[in-house]
């Protein structure tokens, strides 16, 4: 909201006025790295990488030619906006607004100008890195070039490639979690403890993004990212109590709970007709329903 406010108050009318024939090829926004992208910036996301801005992307040929130009009339926008100084800029937060290329943008986040195209291409490129490109909004696209491979990013992931992603994520809470972290706990080995719910965690986590047909972003939002989701909204809750669970018995208890309702869920999607909830009791019958056979016979193992 701040940096839509910021655009509409000094970004649109400056880059209106000094570029009237390339202000209609213009792609404006916020989307990108960054909590302020995905709405998750609070007091604490301040302190860097913060402040009113927005992104102008250009398509390649406009971006050769204007890119400059353009770039030097956005850093002359006012440098504090509605009480909020300029924006921090780390040494690792370069290059997220301002003039930007659109094929280099796609390219940074999916590997492809266009974004991923053939299913190697589409399997390859990490969830959070999917989520980031196409998380924030899109506040003007003319051309919509921009905003078609966003929304092909959004809306036409093969479902191949999900089932094929949520088969190695059951497969993955089914080891993690229904099997090796007791184990751990009775060896009272409590690095081991850690390290598989971790991992039972991270992989419950993506699941619910996959289950919702949607992108788990980078690792620290991916809890808070499931709060509003609408599918496996009890799942919020329970991974909250299994952080604050005293380990054994009771973490195993809600381990249980997470992997019956996802069993459920998948049920539900067509994905299984098992009714165990030992998740890797669903694996096989799911890369059954995978199509490709290039894509069923890759091992299940691989993130």
């Amino acid at each position: 909201e701040l940096s839509r406010a910021y655009y509409e108050a000094h970004g649109r009318e400056l880059l209106e006025q000094r570029f009237p024939q390339l202000f209609g090829r213009m792609t404006i926004g916020l989307v990108g790295e960054g909590s302020e992208c995905f709405g998750f910036d609070d007091l604490y996301s301040e302190d860097h990488d913060f402040g009113p801005s927005f992104c102008i992307w250009l398509e390649s040929a406009d971006y050769l030619k204007y890119g400059q130009e353009v770039q030097k009339a956005y850093d002359c926008l006012p440098g504090t906006f509605m009480g909020y100084p300029a924006r921090k800029v780390t040494s690792h937060g370069q290059g997220r607004v301002g003039v930007l290329c659109t094929q280099t943008w796609y390219s940074k986040y999916t590997g492809c100008s266009r974004g991923p195209e053939t299913l190697e291409e589409w399997l390859r490129v990490p969830e959070s890195s999917l989520a980031t490109a196409v998380n924030g909004a899109v506040f003007k696209d003319p051309g919509e070039s921009f905003t078609k491979i966003r929304n092909r990013l959004l809306y036409e992931c093969p479902e191949d490639i999900r089932i094929r992603r949520i088969t190695v994520r059951a497969a993955a809470m089914a080891q993690a979690g229904q099997y090796n972290y007791m184990r751990c706990w009775k060896r009272d080995d409590g690095i081991a403890v850690l390290l598989a719910l971790s991992e039972f965690v991270r992989a419950g986590l993506s699941m619910v993004y996959l289950l919702n047909r949607t992108y788990a972003p980078y690792y620290k939002w991916m809890y808070r990212g499931i709060k509003d989701l609408p599918v496996l909204s009890r799942a919020y809750d329970l991974f909250g109590r299994l952080a604050r669970a005293q380990g054994g018995e009771e973490t195993e208890g809600i381990i249980e709970r997470i992997c019956l309702i996802v069993a459920a869920e998948l049920r539900r999607q067509g994905l299984t007709e098992e009714k165990d909830s030992f998740l890797d009791t669903h694996c096989e019958p799911m890369l059954e329903r995978i199509k490709e056979q290039r894509i069923r016979n890759m091992p299940v193992a691989v993130w």
